[in-house]
């Protein structure tokens, strides 16, 4: 029964077909309404098919788009990683080679003394480098009471040594005296540190004589006297020189010809004042710089016989001539730190 009625459906419509082939064929405006209805129905169908169709094709166009325009610019960030990086590089070369001619210049200016170059590694927590740490030691040839010189000038002095390292305290901290002079004049000065006053870009001259023509301008240097800084070596340079309230001497100021506030690299020259007068001592010969003489104290009973007072250096008293119930030696300042 399935079998016929397949059959049955199959001849019926095979028949419409030939019926409307040949009806197709023959007369075209017979079908017209037949086409009509079906168009009515169809091409809004098919409209909205292709729009949805359309759609579809759009989305998958962009986000296909999207993508290799998310790989190439994935691509392009990597390439510009890669030459940042090497921007950088190429800026921390530049700004290293900077500072090694700046190094090589002022060593080609000091030949008279042997130099170790060496790197700044640490600092304090303070804003500026008045003390701070190098990548050089003991086994590098550097000692104590070594004087250190960066970006044109006097930097400091190393007062601790270790095998592979070195403490330096600079010029401008509180606690640092230079004995120094003009170098125009030879006017003997002593430079002071004092940290609230560099935040102006300044250090303190004092104890000049009253008679003294150091002017502003002038290019202060370490000078023969000191006991620990070889001489001729530039500080900075005098400003606001004028004579105290008393009329007794002549202060100011001095702009150091260093630059405290970014030390990267430094020499350290590796000649010791002391070792002079060593050598003096073996020859013989009496020293002519041995000790200084303390200008806070200059008008004690020790400058009244016309004598030198013996300096005593920073961070050498001994404990009994603290403030804890010692005296203080004859002719020694207590009020500040000898003059190095």
């Amino acid at each position: 029964m399935e079998n016929r009625k397949s059959k049955y459906v199959f001849i019926v419509l095979s028949v419409f077909c030939v019926m409307m082939i040949v009806l197709s064929s023959v007369k075209d405006g017979l079908m017209n309404p037949i086409r009509n209805t079906i168009g009515y129905v169809l091409v809004p169908l098919q409209e909205g098919v292709n729009r949805v169709g359309f759609g579809i094709y759009d989305q998958l166009r962009e986000r296909k788009s999207l993508k290799e325009q998310e790989e190439q610019n994935k691509s392009l960030q990597e390439k510009i990683d890669v030459l940042t990086e090497e921007n950088n590089v190429l800026k921390q070369n530049s700004e290293e080679l900077k500072k090694l001619r700046e190094l090589y210049s002022l060593d080609q200016n000091y030949l008279q003394y042997h130099k170790v170059a060496a790197r700044v590694i640490a600092k304090d927590s303070e804003n500026w480098f008045q003390v701070f740490r190098i990548d050089k030691g003991s086994r590098d040839g550097i000692r104590v009471d070594q004087n250190v010189m960066a970006n044109g000038g006097l930097v400091g002095i190393v007062t601790d040594v270790g095998l592979n390292y070195a403490t330096v305290r600079s010029i401008i901290d509180d606690e640092s005296r230079v004995s120094c002079m003009g170098i125009q004049t030879s006017d003997n000065c002593i430079v002071a540190g004092d940290l609230k006053l560099y935040e102006e870009g300044r250090l303190r001259i004092t104890n000049m004589k009253k008679d003294a023509v150091i002017q502003d301008g002038d290019r202060i240097v370490t000078s023969n006297i000191s006991s620990k800084f070889m001489p001729g070596i530039l500080v900075g340079y005098a400003i606001g020189i004028e004579e105290d309230e008393k009329r007794l001497m002549k202060n100011g100021y001095l702009i150091p010809a260093a630059d405290f506030n970014d030390l990267s690299a430094v020499l350290v020259i590796t000649d010791v004042k002391s070792d002079q007068f060593q050598t003096k001592d073996s020859s013989g010969a009496e020293p002519a710089a041995l000790s200084e003489t303390n200008p806070e104290s200059s008008a004690g009973s020790s400058a009244a016989e016309g004598e030198n007072v013996p300096v005593v250096e920073a961070g050498s008293l001994p404990e009994s001539s603290s403030s804890e119930g010692g005296e203080t030696p004859p002719g020694e300042s207590a009020e500040s730190s000898a003059p190095q």
